[in-house]
């Protein structure tokens, strides 16, 4: 219970209001309100990215909100042949042969901000992610930026235009504050990324800002658990990344109108509607704690990368990036001492999260 009650911690933190809402309405498998449909089910999650034509550069957006980041043509606002073939490019630059060119990077950091706690001091394993997630995505993208400044402006980035994707008013000066949060972005990418550099920059967000939301929160768990014993299972990471979610909630807009399953005769949907799909309700992580000795089915943790064509491309390289963390955990059972929330985040995460290795 420890470990859940930690981690609800993030949620309550950073977006009280809207995960009340979303906790109040789950149990039906999708709700409207209004002109917004929130989708709770697993089967009406997995239809709205796979049977739902989707409006990629709505306001409020995934796609809306690269468009404004990083300029027209990007991976997420695509349509047809060209949206294939872009999601099909990132896929393979993120795929198996990105992992092996890429490993000694992130572990080459882990094996140097791990070391203190082997040496009985504390590692604050958010800025660790950081430089982890910066550095990796800087090698990725074959730009020559220091990491923890690629970090610091993408997840600033993100939190700036995070206001496009979550119901509610804008504060005052968001859309200024985001264009130059945006701008300082694109000129660290930009001069090493050439014409593809809209694409990188989203693609730079996009990685960075999942990366230091996940990596310390399923460390939490996996320390307020005590799972310290199966890091070599594959299970537990998959266990750790869907009781996570780290992106919880994808706001999409339909583009077309459909059915989505759930209850008497289903929800429908009207073309323009606005859909939050709650990734962390589909995949069970409010009821079921992470057990890498019995985990839930593949198909349904790895729904946290999303589906069909809409699947996130770079789950594979997430997915050893956590395995080799934990692994390079596991020996000292680290303890949580201290874990402060992001409130300004642009995902529910750790702003601050210390571990001190358990005691011999």
């Amino acid at each position: 219970m420890r470990a859940r009650s930690r981690d609800r911690r993030v949620y309550l933190g950073s977006h009280p209001v809207l995960f009340a809402v979303l906790a109040a309405t789950r149990r039906w498998p999708a709700r409207r309100l209004g002109g917004t449909v929130l989708v709770h089910d697993r089967a009406a999650f997995t239809a709205a990215l796979t049977r739902i034509p989707l409006d990629r550069t709505a306001e409020g957006t995934t796609g809306g909100a690269a468009n404004r980041l990083a300029g027209d043509g990007l991976l997420f606002d695509q349509h047809g042949d060209a949206h294939r073939r872009a999601r099909r490019g990132a896929a393979d630059s993120l795929g198996a042969a990105a992992v092996t060119r890429l490993r000694p990077v992130w572990t080459e950091i882990l094996d140097r901000g791990l070391k203190p706690l082997a040496d009985g001091d504390t590692v604050d394993l958010v800025p660790l992610a950081a430089e982890l997630a910066g550095t990796t995505t800087a090698a990725l993208l074959g730009i020559a930026v220091d990491g923890p400044e690629l970090a610091a402006a993408a997840r600033a980035a993100a939190a700036a235009a995070a206001g496009a994707h979550l119901p509610g008013l804008a504060r005052p000066g968001a859309g200024r504050r985001a264009r130059a949060a945006a701008d300082r972005l694109s000129a660290l990418v930009a001069p090493g990324a050439g014409p593809d550099a809209g694409l990188a920059t989203m693609l730079a967000v996009a990685a960075i800002t999942t990366t230091v939301a996940a990596l310390p929160r399923c460390a939490a768990w996996a320390a307020d658990a005590d799972l310290w014993g199966y890091a070599r299972s594959p299970a537990l990471v998959d266990e750790l990344f869907r009781v996570t979610a780290p992106s919880p909630l994808l706001p999409r807009v339909a583009a077309a109108p459909g059915v989505l399953p759930g209850g008497s005769g289903g929800c429908p949907v009207r073309s323009g509607d606005r859909m939050l799909l709650v990734a962390r309700h589909a995949v069970g992580a409010h009821r079921l704690d992470p057990d890498p000795a019995a985990p839930v089915a593949p198909q349904i943790a790895h729904l946290v990368f999303g589906a069909g064509r809409h699947a996130c491309p770079g789950a594979r390289l997430a997915r050893a990036q956590l395995a080799d963390l934990l692994l390079a955990l596991a020996p000292l059972r680290p303890v949580v001492v201290r874990a402060r929330v992001d409130r300004n985040a642009a995902l529910p995460g750790w702003r601050t999260l210390t571990v001190r290795a358990a005691p011999a």
